[in-house]
């Protein structure tokens, strides 16, 4: 069963950066893809972005495009989402998610502030 811990969320003003951490274990890092999704409040949860299991296919919501940068380090089992030029809309819990090993992290808040 594979866990997952999320951490660097926290409050920003608009125009930030922060970069949120996904350490995984109870799986074999390198055989996972991973993704981040995100839930504002009174909103579905929606898909952020998501890097391959080898790390050199990445795939960006148009709504993070240019901003956002998703990498891994196989050598820690840790996933990264370096998250720049942050705005309002960006206020949400952010989770880890792993594949095709199915698990969930229990999330991070960020939250932007104009």
């Amino acid at each position: 069963q594979v866990q997952l811990v999320e951490s660097g969320g926290g409050l920003v003003q608009a125009g930030g950066s922060l970069r949120l951490a996904c350490a995984a274990s109870g799986t074999t890092f390198t055989f996972n893809a991973f993704d981040w999704f995100r839930q504002a409040p009174g909103k579905q949860r929606e898909f952020v972005a998501t890097i391959s299991s080898g790390g050199v296919i990445t795939n960006y919501a148009d709504s993070v495009k240019g901003r956002f940068t998703i990498s891994r380090d196989n050598t820690k089992n840790t996933v990264y989402l370096q998250m720049n030029s942050l705005k309002p809309e960006d206020t949400a819990v952010y989770y880890c998610h792993s594949r095709p090993t199915d698990g969930w992290g229990q999330g991070t808040q960020v939250t932007v502030s104009s």
